[in-house]
């Protein structure tokens, strides 16, 4: 359970961008929690999407602590790599080096993170050599459930739903999700970039999401470490 409640939300937000800051102060405004997964040595990197359309500039370093207080910073490797690519040692030296920076940024130990690129960006082999050579004691894949049932293998924790580029299966499992009468425990749990909210009216969609999925007395918000761990 989680603090009595047998439902849980939590958040997850990749690449440390600029309109981080416009989320968390929207996470504010509805009681949620997020964690954002960060790529140390590609702070202050300034970037573009899209042919230049679409802002993809990392938060500077000095910033990082008081962008996210009240949330988590969790690890994304120091430059994102393709991890399944790497060798043992790259792998170890990624995550490790990663986690142990940030831990130093933020005054508190890292401890979760998320699986860097798209597609397949995690297997057995990647996962093993984090669980056993880094301190990290969850990661999460990019490869949506659409349910909520509690997983078991915390180094490829599979996440619910892609924020709003999985619009529709997004409200209906919010609908369905405030109106169970969960006898077990179940965990929503919503990831993407917050950049991805630039792109047409996406803010307006979330927001709406987050006035449903918030403030509800039979749910535990929270971070991906409080909600996993």
């Amino acid at each position: 359970m989680f603090q009595g409640k047998n439902k849980a939300v939590t958040f997850s937000y990749d690449d440390g961008v600029t309109q981080d800051v416009r989320l968390v102060e929207l996470l504010n405004r509805y009681n949620l929690k997020a964690t954002f997964n960060l790529n140390s040595e590609l702070l202050g990197k300034e970037g573009s999407l899209l042919g230049g359309k679409l802002r993809h500039n990392k938060n500077l370093r000095k910033d990082v602590p008081y962008i996210y207080a009240g949330h988590e910073v969790a690890a994304h490797t120091l430059t994102h790599p393709f991890l399944p690519d790497c060798s043992e040692g790259e792998i170890i030296r990624q995550v490790e080096q990663d986690r142990l920076n940030l831990s130093e940024l933020v005054g508190y130990e890292v401890v979760g993170m998320a699986y860097p690129c798209g597609g397949e960006n995690n297997n057995d082999r990647v996962a093993k050599v984090i669980q056993e050579h880094t301190g990290i004691q969850y990661a999460r894949t990019i490869t949506s459930t659409f349910s909520f049932a509690p997983q078991k293998n915390l180094y490829r924790f599979n996440p619910t739903v892609y924020h709003v580029m999985e619009p529709e299966q997004l409200f209906a499992l919010g609908e369905k999700f405030v109106k169970m009468d969960a006898q077990t425990p179940q965990i929503f749990y919503i990831w993407g970039h917050s950049y991805e909210l630039d792109i047409e009216d996406n803010w307006a969609k979330l927001e709406d999401f987050f006035r449903l999925i918030s403030n509800r007395e039979d749910i535990f918000y929270g971070t991906n470490k409080e909600v996993l761990l």
